[in-house]
């Protein structure tokens, strides 16, 4: 009796062992997105963790061995993005001819608290050039030299440093960077430059709160010059949030209280042409009519950037960038969740007292990741559309190979039947074609048909099968038949 409830046990247990296994495998077969469904890949990563049977799967591998794509769920993007906004195909199509060893530049727009410290890092340390950046302990600024040329074909803090001014905006540097790069690099008959402009952006509410706290520690911006039209605001124009040298110590609500705020909307005013809105006097117009101006001029002048990409966002960014200036990274971007700003514990109605005082700045970032994300989605398929290509290439010249070492004359014993070559030619061409239309159907055919041909096919059968049944069908008629048939094909 214990042996036969030993053994019920032992079969009880081997069939929930199976049922584990063929549970993970499922898990994997069914949700290979870990975004679509996150629970079971939780319960099926805790079940193998945990000694369970079944394969362990190393990082950016999946089950079958395959590499798992790095950029699904690796930043929270929705497993399935659905655009908001209609941009055309130049718009979404950024791939630019940048020439390092010409006289093309590349301007960066760095906007505060954004991560644009660890991004221009990335531009003069991290990127394989064949002439590197020269960069030395101690030195704030790097060397970035074109390959055979004493010129610099990057303006940005860590190279040229601060050429335009503290953190210059999008109005001061279009009016700066020419003269200054024509100054450092005067030569005659120098050839017009291209100027590649890019920038890195961040959700507003964050990027608010990480300036709130920078500045709370005592930073300031003070040698910001904000030059528009030739000259930089007065005092009346732009009154200071603070009377002493800086605003350390301030609390959120003192920083929000503040109506000279530049950290309000700064994104937007700083991506904007100022030049619109009659710089920093606010007089000119109503507020609202004012920053409905500059948001339409944030938004075009963005779009009109070589590159620019998102905080939230690291791997992308590193991807599109890649793909635009055709440059590689060394190493890849790490997507950092912690941060101060992410520490700070902020009630939801100061929260949304934050995205009141930022909502330009809200719409600007809406609208800048459904483009970052469309733009991707179109590098991603065009890529893959390019394997694809490649794929087909490679099969062809193996098969021109293959052909080429069979060239010899085939003897008796290997000469195939017709059917047998139309197969194999069928065969041959069907990769070819397979991935150009795989929505064509049986009807396709049917409808692109010529009706006489129909008809005359269908009458020979007729005829055929009331002679097949008199017992009249001869060995000529069979010929004829045929005959006849091919010449109705033909027609």
């Amino acid at each position: 009796m214990d042996e036969k409830s030993t053994s019920s046990h032992q079969r009880i247990l081997l069939f929930l062992l199976m049922v584990a296994v063929f549970s993970v495998f499922m898990i994997q077969y069914a949700c290979p997105s870990s975004s679509e469904c996150q629970m079971l890949h939780q319960l099926g990563a805790w079940f193998t963790l945990r000694g369970g049977p079944g394969i362990r799967i190393g990082d950016g591998e999946s089950q079958d061995g395959l590499q798992k794509d790095p950029y699904i769920a690796e930043d929270g993007a929705l497993a399935r993005f659905v655009p908001r906004f209609n941009f055309t195909s130049a718009d979404l199509n950024r791939e630019v001819d940048f020439n390092i060893k010409g006289d093309d530049v590349i301007v960066f727009l760095h906007i505060q608290k954004t991560g644009g410290t660890t991004f221009g890092r990335h531009l003069v340390r991290n990127i394989q050039l064949e002439r590197p950046c020269e960069c030395h302990a101690g030195q704030k600024k790097c060397t970035c030299l074109r390959p055979g040329k004493k010129e610099t074909w990057l303006f940005s803090r860590f190279s040229t440093g601060w050429s335009c001014g503290l953190h210059a905006d999008w109005t001061e540097l279009t009016h700066c960077v020419p003269s200054r790069m024509d100054s450092r690099e005067a030569q005659k008959n120098q050839p017009s430059r291209n100027y590649y402009y890019i920038t890195i952006l961040r959700d507003p509410v964050s990027r608010y709160l990480s300036e709130w706290r920078h500045v709370q520690r005592g930073a300031t911006w003070k040698a910001s010059l904000h030059v528009c039209d030739g000259r930089s605001p007065t005092l009346s124009e732009l009154p200071s949030c603070y009377p002493g040298d800086d605003w350390s110590g301030c609390s959120l609500q003192e920083f929000m209280d503040c109506p000279y705020n530049l950290a309000n909307n700064r994104q937007t005013r700083m991506l904007a042409d100022l030049s619109l809105v009659g710089c920093y006097n606010v007089s000119s117009m109503g507020e609202d009519e004012r920053w409905a101006v500059l948001l339409d001029s944030a938004k075009r002048n963005l779009k009109g950037m070589a590159f620019f990409g998102l905080t939230e966002y690291q791997r992308k960014t590193q991807y599109l960038f890649e793909r635009t200036f055709n440059l590689q990274f060394i190493a890849p971007f790490t997507q950092l969740n912690g941060t101060r700003a992410s520490s700070v514990e902020v009630p939801s109605e100061k929260q949304q007292r934050i995205r009141q005082l930022n909502r330009w700045d809200v719409e600007l970032y809406e609208y800048a990741r459904d483009l970052f994300l469309q733009r991707f989605q179109v590098a991603r398929q065009q890529e893959r559309r390019q394997a694809r290509e490649r794929r087909q290439q490679e099969r062809r010249r193996l098969r021109g190979r293959f052909s080429a070492k069979q060239g010899r004359r085939p003897k008796p014993t290997e000469t195939m039947s017709s059917t047998e070559e139309r197969r194999t030619e069928s065969e041959v061409l069907l990769s070819d074609w397979w991935d150009v239309d795989e929505n064509s159907t049986m009807e396709d055919y049917i409808g692109n048909r010529d009706p006489k041909d129909a008809v005359a096919v269908s009458s020979l059968n007729v005829r055929q099968r009331a002679k097949t049944c008199s017992g009249e069908v001869s060995e000529d008629d069979n010929r004829g038949n045929a005959d006849g048939g091919m010449r109705s094909r033909l027609k």
